[in-house]
């Protein structure tokens, strides 16, 4: 994507290494870890008209755990710290979705040059890569395909296919993490109307311990189109769990197979563009899950952050 500049004017007071010296003596009494999330800063006029302005006031960013403030040691953009992007399509969706796969290409060409991509399928709820992490834009466009379109129902699991793609991260340098993925949402095991998914669980908490956002676009399967719709509303819910508690978002177009994916797309070339890796320093040593949150000072700001993550 071409890069607008973007000034963004963080009063992070403490992030500065003079005030983490003055604190110094305190933080050797006191046992401390360091803690990097996923954060994308919008404004409510960017977010609601869909577009970046050249210059943000973002205010002072506060990040907070149970409640206790934290002290921020880097907020890190796109220039220094590259993305990388897991493309994840589930193989047995509505036959609509090859028509975006040219959209989708766009997307991907429009990546900054030093991105890695890996694209895979999810087929009876089983992780198919087709392309590893790459920073070869072309090679990760190549290996868009058409799906497969089977007319059998789906069997395994697609969260727990989510896990697994949310492994191949770990080969990675660090830097800023997302997954886009493309599905119809549903649990065919639990065919119900409950928000209570293990996989699902299971899939969030790996994101938020790899600090990846997972951003999730609906689109129907034949297995979607044949159930009760409450059923449908309940999968599209559990894409929204899993992105909003990642740091993600969730793009839906009613409970059908999209005109075109090029508004979602374009959302969120946005949404990464302003994306940042925000590192700060936990006072939180027992094991256990932390509820994160990130404010600011400034009122117009929005932020996306990961909701929390379990400490092993």
């Amino acid at each position: 994507m071409k890069l607008k500049k973007i000034l963004l004017f963080l009063f992070l007071f403490s992030v500065s290494s003079f005030v983490f010296s003055q604190e110094s003596s305190e933080r050797k009494r006191q046992k401390v870890r360091v803690v990097t999330i996923p954060i994308t800063i919008l404004t409510k006029k960017e977010r609601k008209e869909k577009r970046l302005e050249e210059m943000v006031e973002a205010g002072e960013i506060i990040v907070k755990e149970n409640g206790i403030q934290q002290t921020i040691l880097s907020i890190r953009s796109i220039n220094e710290s590259p993305l990388s992007l897991a493309i994840l399509i589930q193989d047995d969706l509505s036959s609509a979705v090859n028509l975006e796969l040219e959209e989708l290409a766009k997307f991907i060409k429009t990546l900054p040059s030093n991105s890695r991509v890996m694209v895979a399928y999810i087929r009876g709820g089983v992780l198919v890569v087709e392309q590893k992490f790459t920073d070869d834009l072309d090679k990760a466009i190549k290996a868009l395909r058409i799906l497969s379109g089977s007319s059998s129902p789906t069997v395994g699991n697609t969260y727990d296919a989510v896990g697994d793609a949310l492994k191949r991260f770990d080969a990675l340098p660090a830097g800023r993490r997302a997954m886009l993925l493309i599905s119809d949402g549903l649990d065919p095991s639990a065919l119900n109307f409950s928000l209570q998914n293990l996989a699902l669980d299971r899939a969030i908490s790996r994101a938020q311990q790899k600090g990846t956002a997972v951003y999730s676009f609906y689109a129907s399967s034949n297995l979607s189109s044949g159930v009760d719709r409450r059923v449908t509303l309940t999968a599209q819910g559990f894409l929204e769990k899993l992105s909003e508690e990642t740091g993600g978002r969730a793009f839906f177009f009613g409970t059908s197979t999209p005109v075109s994916f090029k508004p979602f797309l374009r959302e969120l070339g946005i949404n990464l563009q302003r994306q940042f890796l925000l590192t700060y320093l936990s006072t939180n040593m027992k094991k256990g899950f932390y509820k994160i949150e990130v404010q600011s000072t400034n009122p117009e700001i929005t932020i996306q952050y990961p909701k929390g993550y379990r400490y092993k």
